[in-house]
């Protein structure tokens, strides 16, 4: 009886802790029953003093006869997970499952006499040595491949590296397979037919690329993907392959890899598509160093301004000319981020100014607007810059009242020297308005203001390009949503 020991009641409350190697490399290949007695056996180990802890008690808790239990531990024991200490009465003992991945088990070699002469016959440049057995016996055992899959791995290998094939590679590649769920003699023949038909145009590949050594597997699974999942001919794998054959072979793989999953997201499938893209990506590239360099940045590595920026900006509509004209306005405005650029292109397209000419057009309207802004402040005794609320104003007053010029013009006559001009010739040609006065007689026969001295002034047009002009540009579209 021992000394210190669990109550029941913290025995069932407590946790029974079962190692992952028995639930990833043993609980998948067992039968249920055996399953049962192995985690109800780990259960009862908590308390092994227990009166319970029998067969007997097993037998009646598990549902199964004392006879089926014993035959589930041989079945651990086989494996190395337990040891059976006795049969009558019956005792087990649980053994640390690490041990038996780490230490070297004992397999009964008379099962496998079969198996190591075909082995052998198969591996004819060299002797199989006793450990080399060992490690295609834990393969058969431990990690559940079938003798005759295995031979067919091994056969596998001595064709495509000779006779002397060391067993590490032999042993990598059934790993390999078996990680993929391959572990039948059905699977493997099937995995070795499709390398079969992928192994002429891999050797191709080598070749293109100028390597003086077979692939690996790891690359095989690379081309694979290639043709297989991702759907490309070997004319564009062989067309990329030459453009990466001046890289270190031991990146090459990995740099195809990268370049094909591009086209493959472009959805570019053949040689000639992969040619256009590539040279309107020559000219996106140039686009996006000129772009920045306008706008004061610097950046090493160009592709992101241009898959983040530059192609959408072109899919829009824009022109390589409009894109590098708003890029010196943006600069010379203080805005001087591709995000702030981006805002002002969004607000351009909406417009439908998606070219120099059209841009011009715009600015030409714009900066004349502005000019007869101009005019008037000065005339109404103000010298300050043209501000959206004067554009608004006026863009009310001609676009929405028909105000003839010359009537603003006598009306500002009458607010010159008032304190607020602007507001009171607002107020006067709301009056107009309001009056239907259209003609300079009317407004100056009308009973609303005093008959001064009428100024005349003149609304021309012109265009420049002034910092502060480029300024009223902009704003002039900033009520634009984005």
């Amino acid at each position: 009886m021992a000394f210190c020991k669990y109550s029941i009641d913290m025995l069932a409350n407590n946790t029974t802790v079962v190692d992952n190697i028995f639930i990833n490399n043993y609980l998948p290949y067992a039968d249920a029953e055996a399953v049962k007695v192995y985690l109800y056996g780990l259960y009862k180990c908590q308390d092994s003093n227990a009166t319970d802890n029998t067969l007997e008690h097993f037998s009646k808790e598990l549902h199964m006869s004392e006879e089926e239990i014993q035959k589930n531990f041989e079945y651990w024991q086989e494996k190395g997970l337990v040891q059976i200490l006795n049969v009558i009465p019956f005792e087990v003992r649980f053994l640390p499952i690490s041990d038996v991945i780490n230490n070297t088990k004992k397999y009964n070699e008379k099962r496998y006499s079969n198996f190591n002469a075909q082995a052998q016959e198969i591996l004819r440049g060299r002797m199989i040595t006793p450990n080399e057995y060992r490690e295609y016996y834990d393969i058969i055992e431990r990690l559940h491949m079938e003798k005759e899959a295995l031979l067919l791995v091994i056969d596998f290998c001595v064709k495509t590296k000779g006779d002397n094939v060391g067993y590490a590679y032999i042993t990598t590649v059934a790993k390999n397979w078996i990680s993929q769920g391959l572990t039948t003699a059905s699977q493997i023949k099937d995995k070795i037919l499709e390398m079969d038909t992928l192994n002429s145009g891999m050797d191709g590949l080598i070749k293109t690329l100028g390597l003086k050594r077979a692939f690996t597997l790891d690359e095989y699974e690379l081309y694979k993907k290639w043709v297989v999942k991702l759907g490309f001919d070997e004319s564009v794998v062989n067309y990329v392959a030459k453009k990466m054959k001046k890289k270190p072979s031991a990146y090459v793989f990995e740099a195809m890899d990268r370049q094909l999953e591009r086209y493959f997201a472009q959805k570019l499938s053949s040689v000639e598509e992969i040619e256009n893209f590539e040279e309107e990506r020559k000219k996106s590239n140039q686009i996006a160093r000129n772009i920045t360099k306008n706008l004061g940045l610097y950046y090493e590595n160009i592709e992101p301004v241009v898959d983040n920026y530059v192609f959408s900006w072109l899919n829009m509509g824009f022109s390589e000319g409009m894109l590098e004209e708003i890029s010196n306005f943006c600069f010379k405005t203080n805005i001087r981020t591709l995000d702030g650029m981006n805002k002002q292109l969004v607000k351009f397209h909406k417009l439908g100014i998606l070219t120099e000419q059209s841009l011009a057009e715009y600015f030409s309207d714009v900066l004349s607007v502005d000019k007869q802004i101009k005019e008037i402040l000065e005339s109404i005794g103000l010298s300050r810059n043209v501000n959206q609320y004067d554009r608004d104003k006026f863009k009310i007053w001609k676009e929405v009242w028909k105000m003839p010029e010359d009537v603003i013009a006598y009306a500002c006559t009458l607010a010159c020297g008032k304190e607020q001009p602007m507001q009171y010739l607002s107020s006067i040609l709301s009056s107009y308005h309001d009056k239907n006065i259209k003609t300079v007689e009317d407004a100056k026969n009308s009973n609303l203001i005093a008959n001064p001295k009428t100024k005349k002034t003149n609304f021309s047009t012109g265009r420049s390009y002034s910092k502060e002009e480029m300024n009223a540009l902009f704003q002039s579209i900033d009520e634009i949503e984005v």
